[in-house]
């Protein structure tokens, strides 16, 4: 009887170490450069959620994955790139943040929201006037929107940064 226990107790410590394995399981690397930057940007939020809006900007343009010279600049509410005839208001702070260049499909900015504004709105209102050609050169593959405490982050970008073959190439 008492290898009949034993057996069950190994079989029972096996069955919560496969548990805690398949629970502690370590995050995987986001799959597009949006989610990566939106991933840089929580983690410098949650260190410091009082930073200035362009230095947390700055910070995303030194990201390995965006592979670009980038340039950050202010913005006050009203009628702002990327979101036609829009106006985007109720924030209190705002950092636009590109590249140097202008025909890579990319715009970012970080929104410090005025106290009162309704974050789930603001976040609407520029998931719905985000436009993926906002540049005539080129689209944009994807618009990332993300409410982290009072800062609202806003990406379009291409999945990546890097070069895909031209069709028919080898």
């Amino acid at each position: 009887m008492k290898a009949v226990y034993r057996t069950v107790s190994v079989l029972l410590a096996a069955v919560l170490l496969l548990s805690l394995a398949a629970c502690g399981q370590q995050e995987t690397e986001p799959d597009t450069l949006g989610q990566s930057l939106l991933q840089a940007f929580q983690t410098a939020y949650e260190a410091d959620p009082q930073a200035d809006l362009d230095t947390l900007a700055q910070g995303l343009l030194t990201q390995e994955t965006v592979g670009f010279q980038g340039t950050t600049a202010p913005v006050e509410p009203g009628t702002l790139m990327g979101f036609g005839n829009t106006p985007i208001e109720g924030f209190s702070q705002g950092v636009m943040f590109a590249p140097v260049i202008g025909t890579i499909p990319f715009l970012g900015y970080l929104f410090r929201l005025e106290e009162g504004t309704d974050g789930a709105a603001f976040v609407d209102t520029l998931q719905s006037a985000g436009d993926l050609r906002w540049n005539i050169c080129t689209q944009a593959d994807e618009m990332v929107v993300h409410q982290e405490g009072d800062v609202v982050f806003f990406l379009m970008c291409p999945y990546s940064m890097e070069e895909t073959p031209a069709e028919g190439a080898a």
